[in-house]
């Protein structure tokens, strides 16, 4: 398949990376959308567990994630679509950074132009240059696995909770409060993911990290879904053997979807 890539030369360090990938839309070209206010710092706590989060507002608030995981964000690929050119610093995956950014109080809270506003912060802080380039690339393709259209017990069309919740955030409105233990958007682990009112495509986007290959949607399935789905990881050379199945296996049979 022919894909889309990006390089990008860091020239504070010299460094140079690919990015790998899918067509991207021309929407937002043209402009250089930027925070209102933007902090970043280096991160030593040595904490193992990370995350990037959106608060009503708009506000983006990263808590230990390396420069890589940023530009990752920033650009919606995954980490096997880069790949590191021979000048690449070390410390890009290691040292890891806080971040809080808050856009202009008037500004859509539109994904895209958030991350149109986090490339221009990782230009102005870390004069990261970015342009795109064309690969073929083997891909793999998520399809409905049973032939009458049944999908697994763990995957359901959501309702609509989450989806109001976007609609206070896009009005400027706070949004009600979840019940405890309640999230919207997408939890991942060491071999777990949960998904609660977001399109199927955030899911297929984020298995592409965890094949090592973009994934195309064909299911054909549209609107939010929830999902749960748990597998076993490849264990290393002489480790200890888990119960569970593999990544392949307990898609199809909680979700009711195939590769």
């Amino acid at each position: 398949m022919r894909t889309t890539t990006l390089s990008a030369m860091m020239l504070m360090t010299l460094a140079t990376i690919v990015v790998a990938q899918s067509p991207a839309s021309p929407a937002g070209a043209g402009q250089r959308l930027t925070f209102e206010v933007a902090s970043i710092k280096r991160n030593v706590s040595g904490d193992q567990n990370s995350s990037i989060r959106v608060q009503p507002g708009g506000q983006i608030v990263v808590t230990n994630n390396s420069l890589y995981n940023l530009i990752r964000n920033a650009y919606g690929t995954q980490r096997y679509e880069m790949v590191p050119g021979p000048n690449l610093p070390s410390w890009i995956d290691s040292d890891k950074w806080d971040l809080l950014a808050k856009p202009p109080a008037d500004a859509p809270q539109v994904q895209e132009q958030m991350q149109l506003r986090l490339r221009s912060l990782l230009e102005d802080r870390f004069k990261l240059k970015a342009r795109r380039e064309m690969r073929e690339t083997p891909i793999y393709e998520l399809v409905v696995a049973r032939s009458d259209g049944q999908l697994g017990p763990q995957l359901k069309r959501s309702g609509d909770e989450c989806a109001a919740q976007g609609r206070a955030r896009e009005g400027g409105v706070a949004p009600t409060p979840l019940p405890p233990g309640g999230f919207c958007g997408t939890r991942t682990g060491n071999g777990n993911v949960s998904m609660k009112g977001v399109p199927l495509s955030n899911f297929v986007r984020n298995l592409g990290g965890t094949t090592g290959r973009f994934v195309m949607d064909k299911t054909g399935l549209t609107g939010p879904f929830d999902l749960e789905l748990q597998w076993a990881l490849d264990q290393p050379a002489g480790g200890a053997q888990t119960d569970g199945v593999s990544l392949f296996a307990a898609m199809q049979e909680q979700l009711g979807l195939k590769l």
